[in-house]
């Protein structure tokens, strides 16, 4: 079995000329105004948002709100010009599935964070930070919806089994009961009481 590296594309070398060589990193509109796209431009602005706004009140949690900035901005830069197609061999919708993932633990942390000091451009991170929290949560949605749910059910084939969850009720229902725990523990602790 012979050994690919990286320059044993189709493709490669490309023709002579700096227009050729530009061509790799040719943007694609199509991208940038479709949803993903639209996703990840919008990921970006808060991410950079955030970064604004501890950089004006806590410093300390800056750092997270620009790595998460330059993560960001690398996937979107390997979608929108196709670059992300010459590495075959990565998972991207998993990959990006994480990406997502690990930024909402790290942004819903520092947001709780930062509306502790009380400070104006904190309380204003911990809103934009709520904001792209929800951004990436329905960003993990479409991922999983159009990427990976698709391929399980083509891996499964006929041994898939329904669990009962296509139905969004249930779980709301145990979303709320979860929310309302404490307030049923206190009337039956009334209820024994009285």
């Amino acid at each position: 079995m012979e050994m690919l590296g990286a320059r044993d594309h189709l493709d490669w070398p490309p023709e002579e000329g700096t227009a050729a060589g530009l061509q790799a990193f040719a943007v694609d509109k199509n991208f940038l105004s479709s949803l993903r796209g639209i996703l990840l431009e919008t990921e970006l602005a808060l991410t950079f948002i955030i970064f604004i706004c501890f950089t004006a009140s806590i410093s300390t949690y800056m750092a997270a709100a620009l790595l998460e900035f330059f993560i960001t901005l690398a996937f979107l830069f390997l979608y929108a010009t196709q670059y992300y197609q010459r590495f075959d061999r990565v998972n991207w919708p998993c990959l990006d599935f994480l990406r997502c993932v690990s930024a909402i633990v790290i942004f819903l942390v520092i947001s709780i964070a930062a509306v502790t000091s009380r400070d104006g451009a904190a309380i204003a991170a911990f809103v934009f930070g709520i904001i792209l929290v929800s951004v990436f949560a329905y960003d993990i949605f479409k991922i999983y919806q159009t990427e990976m749910a698709p391929r399980a059910t083509e891996a499964l084939g006929p041994q898939l089994v329904d669990l009962g969850l296509s139905d969004i009720c249930p779980l709301l229902c145990l979303i709320q009961l979860v929310l309302h725990l404490a307030e049923l523990g206190k009337a039956f602790l009334d209820g024994e009481n009285g």
